[in-house]
């Protein structure tokens, strides 16, 4: 049941996304697509509940428990920027808002270092789940599964640690605009006496 409610909540999670920036873009009612938008957290609620029922029903803690608090953890680090770049992105498409940014140099790497700490808080949050169901399922139970996820967060981390320094290391140069007015040919000066 757990899984099926993961599935059910990232479902929910772009549909509500697609349901509010349309409300919001296509069909002109901003505070309706907003009202929409603030349904999101609803679903981690839920997950977060049936969670914690699954296991006080006596359900053995494992891989299930450990992705439901994972995700929660990516919802809460990532769930407001991909909110902010769909509709960025849509506003660009349909109310002609801004171009997306295109990062380069060290503006990337800044970029990537931000989105690495998403992923500290992203595992922070994790790991705390998981501590608490670890105490919630208390001596009797085998929490090894939980503390797996627990270590496996750590390596998420370091991973996109490492990804983010090759931004730092290897860094893009911007592309040449070709789109710029060339400047009119100049004729060559003739050399003047005196």
């Amino acid at each position: 049941m757990v899984v099926t409610l993961i599935i059910a909540c990232e479902v929910g999670f772009w549909v509500l996304l697609v349901a509010g920036l349309a409300l919001r873009y296509l069909a002109r009612m901003p505070r309706t697509g907003a009202a929409v938008l603030l349904l999101e957290p609803l679903l981690e609620l839920a997950l977060l509940i049936v969670t914690a029922i699954d296991l006080k029903n006596g359900a053995a803690a494992d891989w299930k428990h450990g992705l439901a608090a994972v995700y929660i953890g990516y919802t809460v680090a990532y769930g407001h920027s991909t909110l902010t770049w769909a509709d960025r992105l849509v506003a660009h498409r349909f109310a002609g808002g801004p171009p997306p940014v295109k990062r380069y140099g060290m503006d990337r790497f800044r970029h990537e270092a931000k989105l690495w700490l998403r992923t500290v808080l992203m595992a922070a949050v994790a790991a705390a789940l998981l501590q608490c169901a670890v105490w919630y399922v208390g001596g009797d139970g085998d929490v090894a599964s939980l503390r797996e996820w627990q270590g496996m967060t750590v390596r998420l981390v370091a991973i996109h640690g490492v990804i983010a320094l090759t931004y730092l290391i290897w860094q893009k140069k911007a592309p040449e605009d070709r789109a710029a007015p060339q400047e009119a040919p100049t004729r060559p000066r003739q050399k003047t006496l005196g």
